[in-house]
């Protein structure tokens, strides 16, 4: 049985097991906060392989996925860094927000994520053969993407893709209340505001509520924070630094939930 819950949205959990036993490399694409990475968890634990995962940024190197020499009083010595420990023991190798990487970092991937499944490591002159649990697994929300950042139309076509997005209401409410204990009652008012927030357009909110962040409100609730302070400091303040924008959240959060200092 699993320790880390995930309710399915819908054949994810099937796609990714078939894609595992086949050795198939697969894209996750979605939103920030939609689950991206507690699914990769729960299929690592389900699958009882290691997961290896790597926050990609601007500054990512290749080094810091193959590894690196060291040097200790012994001298120097190599060090494998998370995707080479992947391919060598077999697991996860996860790298969420692949587009945030160098595209000289990323090429590394190539051989993993086609027939050949080996990693040649110049420095050390080897060529690692993938261990058969060895699975890629990339991720990367498409709201971020512009001209400079997005996968190559050739990197894209070498993976199974899933698409993610914000749990339906009923779901959403169930995650909520399995993650923090709230009540059902409450919990379905602040996935209603989600949805009220999510379907705002003519605003400067750059990235919608997440679920992740729903949970925090909960969380504070049930730790005793009155209701509207809690979607405060997780939603309102969370979403946009911008005067206007704070007054409309703000409005939205009293539709819900009152003002302890308005009883």
């Amino acid at each position: 049985m699993s320790q880390i819950y995930y309710q399915a949205q819908g054949n994810e959990i099937e796609l990714f097991e078939a894609s595992a036993s086949m050795n198939l490399p697969v894209l996750i694409k979605g939103p920030t906060g939609c689950g991206k990475t507690r699914f990769i968890e729960y299929m690592g634990e389900k699958l009882h392989r290691d997961v290896y995962t790597v926050v990609c940024h601007d500054d990512l190197s290749a080094a810091d996925l193959l590894g690196r020499h060291l040097i200790n009083e012994d001298g120097t010595y190599w060090q494998d860094g998370p995707l080479t420990k992947a391919v060598r023991n077999g697991g996860i190798c996860y790298l969420d927000e692949i587009i945030e990487a160098r595209k000289d970092t990323t090429v590394v991937l190539h051989s993993l994520a086609d027939y050949r499944r080996v990693l040649p490591i110049d420095r050390t002159g080897e060529v690692i053969e993938a261990h058969p649990d060895f699975m890629l697994v990339v991720s990367y929300n498409p709201g971020y993407q512009n001209v400079l950042k997005g996968m190559k139309p050739s990197t894209k076509q070498r993976f199974i893709s899933l698409e993610f997005h914000y749990p339906k209401p009923e779901v959403e409410v169930e995650v909520i209340m399995k993650e923090s204990g709230i009540d059902k009652e409450r919990a379905t008012k602040l996935v209603s505001i989600a949805g009220e927030i999510r379907r705002l357009s003519d605003t400067d909110i750059q990235e919608a509520v997440s679920t992740r962040l729903l949970v925090y409100a909960a969380k504070l609730i049930v730790k005793g924070f009155d209701a509207y302070n809690a979607c405060m400091h997780t939603i309102v303040q969370s979403l946009s630094d911008e005067d206007e924008v704070l007054e409309v959240l703000e409005r939205l959060i009293g539709l819900y939930f009152i003002k302890a200092e308005d009883v």
